[in-house]
């Protein structure tokens, strides 16, 4: 297996990376492709839960893949692009209307299975970030609490849902200036939770969620 570098990784060297372990050991097992599950916006006031599936080349593993939160913006800008350069990756999100009507934790799995099932190559197995594994995924899946620092399929999973829940909520924000989508991403900072008293929900709002659900 040939890794990149630090000098030549998007991440560099400050960080640990998680690791490649348990996909080489599929691997050696003859279980590939093998995919890493993520998700972003499980607790936001607003706007969809993102999730995505990555399936590593293993010639081409970054160093520096880790939770997407323990990243600053501009390295996960970066490795957002090299992963999408270099991997097999599907994104799939739902809305906050879905959320509403089913619950965070369906909507999440749902978002979760359509991302393995939109993958360009279908893998044998997948490991989830967590303890849930969604039930109707299209192969055997593993759950792995706090993959995201140690599993390296995950940690790019979780900077691709970041990133590209990051981006919808920006576009929000042109849409609807008066909430600061792009600041808080929908998280109920004292700001976001003004601007709701101020403005009532957007048509983007969890209406399940406090402070908008009636009590």
């Amino acid at each position: 297996m040939k890794r990149i570098d630090d000098t030549d990784s998007p991440a560099g060297p400050d960080l640990a990376s998680a690791s490649f372990t348990r996909e080489e050991d599929c691997r050696r097992r003859s279980i590939w492709p093998v995919a890493g599950v993520d998700e972003v916006g499980r607790g936001p006031l607003a706007g969809p839960v993102v999730a995505a599936a990555v399936v590593l080349d293993p010639e081409r593993i970054p160093e520096g893949l880790t939770d997407s939160k323990r990243l600053t913006p501009t390295r996960r800008e970066v490795l957002y692009a090299f992963i999408l350069d270099s991997a097999a990756v599907s994104v799939a999100s739902v809305p906050a209307r879905i959320i509403d009507s089913v619950n965070i934790r369906q909507a999440t799995l749902a978002a979760m299975t359509r991302a393995l099932r939109g993958l360009p190559v279908r893998p044998l197995h997948a490991f989830i970030d967590g303890n849930d594994c969604p039930p109707d995924a299209p192969c055997a899946t593993e759950a792995v609490i706090k993959g995201d620092l140690t599993v390296a399929s995950i940690a790019a999973a979780s900077i691709v849902a970041k990133v590209t829940r990051d981006r919808l909520m920006a576009r929000l924000c042109r849409q609807f200036p008066a909430y600061g989508f792009s600041s808080h991403v929908g998280y109920a900072t004292p700001a976001h939770l003004e601007a709701i008293a101020a403005h009532g929900p957007s048509p983007f709002h969890r209406m399940s969620f406090s402070p908008m659900r009636l009590e």
